[in-house]
């Protein structure tokens, strides 16, 4: 079995909660550990919920004008 990376995973995000400071979208809880280790310790099996994040598009620096007018 391959290990489950949350931080590669669409719902996997970062919490305010110093005492919880890691979440799971898909799952519906707040963690202090991984929210795959859990699932696994609790369960017995590896993350089922896990869906690998979407590349970022780079944003293509276009040439656009801005709105603003720099001339003195």
């Amino acid at each position: 079995m391959k290990k489950v990376n949350c931080f590669q995973c669409k719902h996997f995000h970062t919490t305010w909660n110093p005492k919880f400071p890691r979440a799971c979208k898909a799952y519906g809880f707040k963690t202090k550990e991984m929210p795959s280790q859990l699932v696994l310790k609790t369960t017995g099996t590896e993350c089922m919920q896990f869906e690998p994040k979407q590349p970022q598009r780079n944003k293509k620096q276009s040439q656009q004008t801005s709105r603003f007018d720099f001339r003195l």
